[in-house]
């Protein structure tokens, strides 16, 4: 047989690592992958491929390593399914036995003996001048829902593995069975303001939105921004998107006069009270943006005076010093890699102000297994245990914010989980072999981005996630939903697959590559039973039928948005043709609101950003006037606007209230399981929270609600918005009762 060609060989390597072939854009024509994309991205994951002869030898070195293992490192299975474990071996091992030990979650453990000639072969390879082949061994014992390990002896050879046994489907609320439909506000948690926060939103601003939804709405959750620490550092480190850190939370959203230590400390009561402080606070609420640094900069000084009130308690040895040691104990390592780079990042800053990231640190301190950075934790212990002591007041905050929650609404806080993380946040300098160095995330190009999205963070290594048995992953979502009832994985496509873009190259060059994405989304969804929290996947954009296939036969909820739910035609669907399996909104924070849509709002904000020319600008104008139009439409057709009302666009040159009102109602109306409305859209504003593609040409992050909370209880034009929704709630069968 002729030898591969060097396409031939190239095409095998990229289908081994996932890597498509091609793609089709949202303008139907197709895009083939090119060579120097294939090359780029195999080389990002080790695999060499510049010429024949290192194409052979990775292909080679692939397969070897596959079948030279004993066992996989991890096997994900469906707890109604056959439990079995793959083993390769010599085939002249086969009338030899097996030594199964399996070890389940709850500390049981069980040894069995296992006859290798027993078993079903499913695979066999001629290798290195023998044969070697692939038994399917079914376990002896069933395992229930959970983490297992079982080690495995056999033809000389030994492997540990993680065996996961997950649920056919995510968790289900008893409020959302038997047809049962809720809805709920979305809130910016910095952006909230209050008489008594400190400029930013806080989780005591957070009690109080609880109420709001429960009293005036009869919602069923709150819905939030990601919560995720950030380097509160404007403007470009301000994105809850883009964080510092997926695992743990940002301080800002502490309120400090309810900490405990804040009523046991008199000297911070005593600075609370001063005239600098007391100014210094009004003008951060008055601010018209979060001021992240400000606000920063005076939580610091407060928190560390408590850390100190803390830290003589803890010297005696009391009840919370105890509550403080179990959760550092639980918590363990992920916690204090994240408390040593705080403590690192501020240490080294303060020597040198121009080391901003990590990758300006001194070279020891930039790994964190170095001695230096062991080191550096032992001598600088107590500022470890502060960023460590202001992960534990947020739990204890956000725990409260959960139960007065789920006392009061049906389903309770609804939590964001980022896609992203900070390339120089704390994630990659702790974690960095679950990353892909070489490649960026992005999207290719569209209607919005007509040039791609590059988002500028690397992709996760997901031979390494199956190296490690799924636990980093799986912490990202046990810690997202520890305090909610449902949460949000922010474009969920990338458990099927992410769009790669190579170092030096632009959106326009990259290519799609596939995940584990069976594997990742059962773990999913046995973290949403074990936590019974309701999972919506944001599936905006670019979808594949298999990914909503996959995606609904496990009960996780799509993403469905006013704006893109049309037929192939470009008219909008008419509200019962909505999914169940969804939830239904008006739009996100990078999309305008429905008051700025109506204007134009945000293409203005574009042409004003230099994001689009005065070109682009009239374009997009005018087909705004267009889209409009079919709402109108579609308004009409629905009887959600009077009969006797102007029936053409331009008669409303602003979101009128019987416009407001029938766009809301029409959400409400879907038979989709829930219905979340921004607050923003709630309170007719015309700005949106971000505006991709920008960063100080655009206020992003830093908005701030229209109304304060004691506002949204007390001012005429407020209740108003509130008793239009709460109509709709309870008209479409949305109420808390009737999810009850």
């Amino acid at each position: 047989m002729p030898a591969d060609t060097f396409e031939q060989l190239l095409d095998r390597a990229a289908t081994r690592a996932g890597i498509e072939p091609g793609y089709w854009d949202i303008w139907g024509r197709h895009h083939d992958t090119t060579v120097a994309a294939k090359q780029a991205i195999l080389e990002a994951l080790g695999i060499a491929a510049g010429t024949v002869e290192q194409l052979e030898q990775s292909l080679a070195a692939l397969t070897r390593r596959e079948w030279e293992r004993l066992a996989p490192p991890s096997v994900v299975c469906d707890d109604a399914g056959e439990q079995e474990l793959p083993l390769n071996l010599p085939v002249e091992s086969l009338g030899e036995r097996a030594r199964l030990v399996i070890r389940r979650e709850d500390g049981q453990s069980n040894e069995f003996q296992l006859n290798l000639w027993e078993l079903t072969q499913t695979a066999h390879i001629e290798m290195d001048g023998g044969t070697r082949v692939r038994k399917r061994a079914r376990l002896p014992v069933r395992l229930p829902l959970g983490y297992h390990e079982i080690s495995v002896e056999a033809a000389g050879a030994t492997a540990t593995v993680r065996f996961i046994v997950t649920p056919g489907r995510a968790w289900v609320s008893p409020h959302l069975g038997r047809g049962g439909r809720t809805a709920g506000i979305a809130v910016s948690l910095y952006g909230v303001r209050s008489a008594r926060n400190w400029g930013c939103g806080d989780f005591g601003d957070l009690l109080q939105v609880v109420d709001f939804a429960a009293d005036k709405l009869e919602c069923g959750f709150v819905a939030l921004n990601p919560l995720h620490a950030i380097h509160n550092r404007r403007p470009f480190n301000t994105s809850p998107y883009l964080p510092n850190c997926t695992f743990y939370q940002n301080f800002l959203y502490l309120d400090i006069e309810s900490m405990e230590d804040f009523a046991r400390c008199r000297r911070s009561q005593e600075l609370r009270n001063s005239p600098a402080v007391t100014a210094e606070i009004a003008a951060l609420r008055d601010a018209p943006f979060v001021e992240y640094e400000r606000v920063s900069a005076l939580k610091l000084r407060f928190l560390k005076m408590l850390f100190v009130q803390f830290l003589r308690e803890r010297r005696t040895g009391s009840a919370r010093a105890k509550e403080f040691q179990a959760y550092l104990d639980r918590e363990g390592d992920l916690l204090e890699k994240f408390a040593t780079y705080c403590a690192l990042d501020e240490h080294l800053h303060r020597l040198d102000p121009n080391a901003w990231i990590w990758p300006h640190w001194p070279q020891p301190y930039q790994d964190p297994a170095s001695p230096e950075t062991l080191a550096f934790r032992r001598k600088h212990w107590r500022s470890v245990l502060f960023y460590q002591y202001l992960q534990w007041q947020i739990d204890i905050q956000l725990s409260a914010a959960q139960k007065r929650a789920r006392d009061r609404l049906s389903i309770g806080l609804y939590h964001d989980l980022a896609l992203a993380t900070d390339s120089f946040g704390s994630d990659l300098w702790a974690h960095r072999p679950f990353y892909i160095a070489g490649c960026r995330v992005g999207s290719p190009p569209d209607d919005f981005s007509p040039k791609g999205q590059d988002w500028g963070f690397p992709p996760p290594n997901a031979a390494r996630h199956r190296e490690d048995g799924y636990r980093l992953f799986a912490e990202s979502i046990r810690k997202n939903c520890r305090h909610g009832g449902a949460l949000r994985i922010d474009h969920v496509m990338r458990l099927f697959r992410l769009f790669w873009i190579p170092d030096g190259k632009d959106a326009t060059q990259g290519a799609y590559v596939r995940e584990l994405s069976e594997d990742f989304v059962r773990v999913l969804a046995l973290e949403s039973v074990r936590n019974q929290v309701v999972v919506v996947g944001e599936d905006l954009g670019t979808v594949e039928p298999a990914v909503r296939e996959t995606l609904a036969r496990f009960g996780i909820l799509s993403y469905r948005l006013f704006y893109f739910e049309k037929h192939p035609n470009g008219e909008f669907r008419r509200h019962e043709e909505y999914p169940r399996q969804a939830l239904v909104s008006s739009t996100t924070h990078d999309l305008p609101t429905l008051a700025g849509f109506w204007v134009g709002a945000d293409i203005a904000a574009r042409r004003d950003a230099g994001t689009i020319g005065e070109k682009e600008f009239i374009e997009q104008t005018a087909h705004r006037s267009g889209e409009k139009q079919k709402m109108l439409d579609l308004l009409f057709a629905q009887n959600l606007l009077a009969a006797e009302l102007p029936r053409t666009a331009a008669a409303y040159p602003e979101l009128t209230g019987p416009l407001h009102n029938a766009v809301v109602g029409f959400l409400a109306l879907a038979p989709s399981q829930l219905q979340a409305i921004n607050q923003e859209d709630l309170t007719k504003e015309l700005a949106q929270q971000n505006l991709p593609g920008t960063t100080w040409q655009y206020p992003n992050w830093g908005r701030k609600m229209r109304f304060t909370v004691e506002e949204l209880r007390t001012n005429p034009e407020a209740l108003g918005y509130a008793e239009m929704l709460r109509n709709w709630v309870i008209q479409s069968g949305r109420s808390m009762h009737a999810a009850e």
